[in-house]
């Protein structure tokens, strides 16, 4: 506007200094006036450019007007990647998180799924996004629990299409009117639990029956010891002790399975003599069968094992009891030690009834037993093989179980190779 005043002043110049002075004048303010024109016709074109373009060429007044809009640009532009980058980041972060997270918006539609959330409800990011989640989650406790708008408890959730799978949500309102629906997978957290009560369950089971059968007898003794006969007396008191030395032995492999349970440190390796150990079993095992049953070792070459005494002793004790206690007198239990392809075994097979083969997967489980009756007559805590199974671990072994009904068992303690000492000449 001030170069065409200036042209019309120019003009007006003319009719009084002369005609040749104007017309100079005006043609360089029109000269002005078309220079200004193209650099706002530059920055005009600039500004319809991606954020980062760089700023035009000019000189004079505009250069130092595009230097100024340049560094307004890199800084905007810098900030805009710096956001970008933290936005990446954490779609990164929630995409490796194990828990599940949906983006809700006021409609509950879907806005955003993570990878966990997608396995947790069965659900797509790219086909389901938009869609209404009580559409594609149709369980009526679901819906209602994200309908209803009270969220302050978590809801515990099994999919219909993983009936494996427990989860616990909640949803959790953040920003204007958006919510975000959390999931996390408790299935192991309520295995653990059912196995935590069944453990209490059966620990009170297993110490009731000598428990009642002690307090019977003491209780009948005290009341009216001067009518029993002596030697009745004594059976009964040789009963509760045998009761007592149960709960004890209980008691003990309780707090023995406890310690490996919960990772107790590793003893200092000990140089366990295998051709001794055998031996020192064999011995306990004889005492146990008090000449009911044959008892062989088969020792292959002299060896060592590198750990700890007293957990591989109690493993082999342990294997070599339980084939006593549940073979018929008469029969016949092995203690064997031989190389293989991976390092040794220790192994005790009999030849007593057998497993049927739909127990052998469960069998080092706390307190589970083929036949309840027949282990309270031997004497076992039902917890021998669960302490094997630990003591092995420790020692990156592992326990093979093979027996059939009629044909007899043989459990296998296998130890690795770094764990033998072949002894030589």
């Amino acid at each position: 506007m001030l170069s065409g005043l200036l042209v019309v002043a120019g003009i007006v110049w003319a009719f009084w200094s002369g005609l040749a002075a104007a017309l100079f004048l005006c043609a360089s303010l029109l000269s002005v006036f078309i220079y200004h024109l193209r650099n706002l016709g530059k920055l005009m074109n600039w500004a319809r450019e991606p954020l980062g373009t760089p700023t035009p060429h000019a000189w004079g007044t505009w250069d130092h007007v595009f230097a100024a809009l340049s560094r307004h640009s890199r800084v905007a532009y810098d900030q805009r990647e710096r956001l970008s980058q933290t936005l990446a980041r954490f779609r990164e972060a929630a995409q490796a998180m194990p828990d599940g997270v949906i983006y809700l918006t006021r409609q509950n539609t879907i806005e955003w799924i993570n990878l966990a959330a997608e396995r947790h409800f069965g659900l797509d990011a790219v086909r389901d996004v938009g869609s209404a989640i009580s559409n594609l989650v149709r369980q009526p406790d679901f819906v209602h629990y994200v309908e209803l708008g009270e969220y302050q408890e978590p809801l515990l959730f099994k999919p219909v299409r993983n009936d494996n799978l427990t989860l616990s949500m909640q949803i959790v309102p953040f920003g204007e009117d958006l919510k975000m629906l959390l999931s996390r997978d408790i299935s192991q957290l309520e295995k653990l639990e059912n196995m935590r009560r069944d453990f209490v369950a059966n620990v009170s089971h297993e110490l009731k029956t000598p428990l009642t059968v002690v307090s019977g007898f003491v209780e009948m003794l005290h009341d009216s010891l001067e009518d029993f006969p002596a030697d009745d007396a004594r059976r009964y008191l040789k009963l509760a002790s045998e009761q007592s030395v149960r709960m004890q032995q209980l008691i003990e492999d309780l707090l023995a399975l406890s310690a490996l349970e919960t990772g107790a440190p590793m003893p200092v390796d000990d140089k366990v003599d295998v051709q001794g150990l055998l031996r020192s079993v064999a011995q306990e095992v004889e005492l146990l069968s008090a000449g009911r049953h044959r008892v062989v070792i088969e020792s292959g070459a002299a060896a060592t094992l590198i750990g700890s005494q007293k957990e591989i002793h109690s493993a082999l004790a342990n294997l070599a009891t339980n084939a006593v206690r549940y073979t018929p007198d008469g029969g016949e239990v092995r203690l064997i030690w031989q190389a293989t392809h991976e390092g040794a075994e220790l192994a005790v097979q009999d030849n007593g009834p057998g497993i049927d083969a739909q127990h052998l997967p469960r069998l080092t489980e706390r307190f589970y037993r083929v036949d309840r009756g027949r282990s309270r007559e031997t004497g076992g805590t039902g917890l021998g093989l669960a302490i094997v199974k630990h003591v092995l671990t420790r020692h990156q072994g592992t326990l093979e179980i093979q027996s059939e009904p009629g044909r007899g068992s043989r459990f296998a303690a296998h130890f690795p190779a770094r764990r033998v000492d072949w002894k030589t000449g």
